[in-house]
């Protein structure tokens, strides 16, 4: 099992900033992939940024030279620094994992886990 938890969420105005952060916890020795979705009202929810333990990255389009996805993997965290948010930014945001070492030779792709979303709204 892993729990996801984060923080950070919370109103900016728009050009400002936030830094979401997530961090997991529970039985697992590491992570495959780390990320973060969001879901606005009436919307679907979609991908916003993912990480692998290998440092791949992939961003929507919408968020690219805005939002930067990092991790520590020695703190099992994954952070969302977003600048110049705008307030079509406005959405709660899921801190998700996939694909779990549940051991050194135990590993899953599913399932996969979701933290409880924080929201950001941002006012222009």
């Amino acid at each position: 099992q892993v729990q996801l938890v984060e923080s950070g969420g919370g109103l900016v105005q728009a050009g400002g900033s936030l830094r979401l952060s997530c961090v997991a916890s529970g039985s697992f020795v590491e992570i495959n992939m780390m990320g973060w979705y969001r879901q606005a009202p009436g919307k679907q929810r979609e991908l916003v940024a993912r990480m692998t333990r290998g440092a791949n990255q992939d961003y929507v389009d919408s968020v690219k030279g805005r939002f930067t996805i990092s991790r520590d993997h020695a703190k099992n965290t994954v952070d969302l620094q977003m600048n110049s948010l705008k307030s079509e930014d406005t959405a709660v945001y899921y801190c998700y994992a996939y694909g779990i070492y549940y051991t050194s030779t135990r590993y899953s792709n599913t399932p996969d886990y979701w933290g409880q979303g924080t929201q950001v709204t941002v006012s222009s």
